[in-house]
């Protein structure tokens, strides 16, 4: 078996080798068409050593547009990138097509080893196609994420040079367009030109509601808003400081806190996604390697407990690898796009007939059910539909209770299969089976089977009556001169063969534990939904902290009142946004009340001391004075909000540890050595009686 991998390696690797050379040729070839010559003219004057490469993924682009399957893929990398680069075309196909083109560098030669390790497992290995295709998305989301963070870092960069030329210009929106000419950071300057567009716009305010929409991160959205009401109400000085410059730093250090927290979450789980996987790959080397070194183990890895354990295992990777991309998600990029997108669900639920089920299962608007459920995907931040949940429920459901009664029927012909195919071995072995004890087992094993089709359809036939057929070779010579405790020991096995092979169908258990399956697939979207609103209550005191330096910018610029600051924490909240948009909705009928009521809607304390202070400012003392501690202790709620992400962090990273080594250590525990030691004691336990049975006669 080694030398056979060793061969499969090889050959993949040629054949991977070969495929390179012979992609690159071709496109070698094609970059002296006319199409790539015109893209050429337009990139006149760039460096030569970059020139080449974007050239190429400029053509790649091309081809994956061309290609159905790769176009799904780089349609919809390329709508979360244009969130970042704003109308840049070129830098947003250049990116699309790297990501894909890097997306393929690992998937391919990830497939070759699946081909090459489970090539003797068909199930298993379209098992581990299909969660490919899964990991696909995963993969990408990983690199446009890192796009994201980059653009984060040019932000510190670009606030730096925006106070340089604010003290040169004096001008919030001159001071944005200088520094927009920077090409050295092409995603940063395009943000920047469009907030400067905003600025300079004869409706600044709506185009601003506009930009909102759009912006890649709530940093942006919060320098965008702040340029305009300096530019609208004017700066102050405060404490010989510019109050804009002076707003400019917070919202850096924010920036700050956020990539050391992205940066170490990244490092904490930049493992765990691929622990996660690896035993799932290993299933069938492991196997191999067990059968081959201890072959008493055969019958239970190619038998029903050692196929349903295979299932168990695979199943658990799917779920830990998808739960750890839940608990790593930094709610970035991500969230913006999945409105804007014309899913599958959308379009199943446009068919008459499914829209008619569905809304027949779904909660009707405004009972209990239906609050509960709005309630859940608030909490948990999610940008779905009601109707595309309950698509997504009803599939889950009828893919589960089909694939589970497909797996009951495969483990019943797969135990059939073992009766009529494997070695028959009339004694234990504890070491690897010569040549010479594989040809007289698998004797055994044709001889029973043709006893198997005399006897077919009578499972509760004596075992005397076979003895007798076996004494009187009606079937055929191999007992004739056999004693009749030769005769009686194989018309037991083959009375046992028999009613395993009558015994091997679909039961009425099993297709109850299909319908309980297919009800927990039912649930499992909203289970979902759970999990993420338990991981997002963890960040309920980052949320808090992006308030309260909010509140610091607002609070010392004229004309800012309570309503404006609502307006701008509902703007920027996650957690607390439906409670604070019911607040906005309501302040117009009586501010005092509307606050009562927010602080009713939440049970978080911080929280609420803020919601108190806007009630102080409401009618007793001006803002500033109502959060003058926000002011006088920015020091410790800064280094209050460092421990604050430390704590959130290391609390991921353990239920992160535990959720990605679970896999790994079913795999060893449940895959490996539990059978090893339990059929290693049970086959040395029979050796051992046989032996002394021997010695006795």
């Amino acid at each position: 078996m080694d030398s056979n991998l060793i061969m499969y390696i090889l050959i993949g690797s040629i054949g991977i080798f070969l495929v390179l050379i012979l992609a690159y040729l071709f496109i070698r070839k094609k970059m002296n068409t006319s199409e790539v010559k015109q893209i050429q003219k337009l990139r006149e004057g760039t460096k030569a050593k970059s020139f080449s490469s974007e050239m190429l993924f400029q053509k790649l682009y091309i081809y994956y547009l061309k290609t159905p399957f790769l176009k799904k893929y780089l349609l919809k990398v390329r709508r979360r990138l244009e969130i970042i680069n704003v109308d840049d075309e070129y830098l947003t196909r250049k990116q699309s097509a790297t990501i894909l083109t890097k997306t393929l560098g690992i998937i391919i030669p990830l497939t070759i080893g699946i081909l090459v390790l489970t090539h003797s497992n068909t199930l298993l290995l379209v098992i581990l196609l299909l969660f490919e295709l899964f990991m696909v998305d995963t993969f990408m989301d990983g690199m446009v994420n890192k796009i994201d963070n980059k653009l984060l870092k040019q932000q510190i960069e670009f606030f730096s040079e925006i106070r340089h030329a604010y003290h040169e210009f004096n001008m919030v929106e001159e001071a944005i367009y200088q520094v927009a000419q920077d090409d050295e950071k092409p995603e940063m300057s395009r943000q920047a030109e469009r907030i400067y567009e905003v600025l300079i716009s004869n409706d600044p305010e709506s185009e601003l509601e506009k930009y909102y929409d759009i912006a890649p991160n709530s940093y942006l959205k919060e320098f965008a808003g702040i340029s305009y009401l300096t530019k609208e109400f004017g700066d102050r000085t405060i404490d010989k400081t510019s109050l804009y410059l002076k707003n400019l730093n917070n919202i850096t250090q924010e920036m700050q806190l956020e990539i050391l927290k992205r940066d170490k979450l990244d490092y904490t789980f930049q493992s765990l996604s691929v622990i996660s996987i690896v035993p799932i790959l290993a299933l069938q080397p492991l196997k191999d390697w067990a059968i081959s070194q201890f072959s008493f183990t055969e019958s239970f890895y190619n038998g029903k407990t050692g196929f349903i354990v295979q299932i168990l295992i695979m199943l658990l990777t799917f779920v830990c690898y998808l739960l750890i991309g839940k608990l790593k998600d930094n709610g970035s990029t991500a969230m913006n796009t999945k409105n804007t997108e014309n899913p599958w669900q959308e379009k199943l639920y446009k068919i008459p007939f499914i829209k008619k089920i569905i809304n027949t299962l779904m909660p009707k608007e405004g009972t209990k059910e239906d609050r509960k459920l709005t309630k859940k995907m608030k909490d948990a931040a999610s940008k779905d539909k009601k109707q595309w949940i309950y698509i997504n429920r009803v599939l889950i459901c009828i893919i589960t209770f089909a694939v589970s009664i497909f797996l009951f029927n495969y483990i019943h012909n797969l135990v059939i299969k073992g009766v009529y195919e494997d070695p028959t071995q009339d004694y234990n072995i504890l070491g690897q089976m010569s040549e010479k004890d594989e040809e007289r087992a698998m004797k055994l094993t044709e001889s029973d089977n043709e006893y198997l089709e005399y006897f077919k359809g009578q499972p509760e036939i004596e075992v005397d009556k076979i003895a007798n057929v076996m004494r009187q070779g009606r079937v055929n010579q191999d007992y004739i001169e056999s004693t009749d405790e030769e005769v009686l020991t194989a018309a037991e096995r083959v009375s046992t063969k028999l009613k395993t092979v009558s015994s091997e169908t679909l039961q009425w258990f099993e297709l109850l534990m299909a319908l309980v399956f297919a009800v927990m697939g039912y649930m499992a979207p909203i289970w979902m939904l759970t999990f993420q609103a338990k991981m997002r209550q963890l960040e309920m005191e980052d949320e808090v902290m992006q308030f309260n330096t909010i509140i610091l910018m607002l609070m010392k610029i004229e004309r800012v009142n309570v309503e404006i600051i609502l307006e701008w924490l509902e703007r920027y909240a996650n957690i607390f946004k439906e409670p604070i948009t019911k607040c906005v909705n309501n302040y117009e009928s009586g501010a005092w009340e509307a606050l009562e009521q927010l602080k009713e809607d939440v049970t978080y304390q911080p929280f609420i001391r803020i919601v108190e202070s806007l009630q102080a400012a409401v009618e007793k003392i001006p803002i500033e004075d109502a959060f003058d501690e926000l002011d006088t202790e920015r020091e410790y709620y800064q280094e209050k909000r460092k421990e604050s992400n430390e704590r959130l962090i290391a609390r991921k990273g353990r239920i992160g540890k535990v959720i990605g080594f679970a896999p790994m250590i079913v795999l060893f525990v449940g895959y490996l050595i539990v059978p090893l030691v339990v059929i290693g004691l049970s086959s040395m336990t029979g050796t051992m009686n046989s032996v002394s049975a021997g010695t006795t006669t």
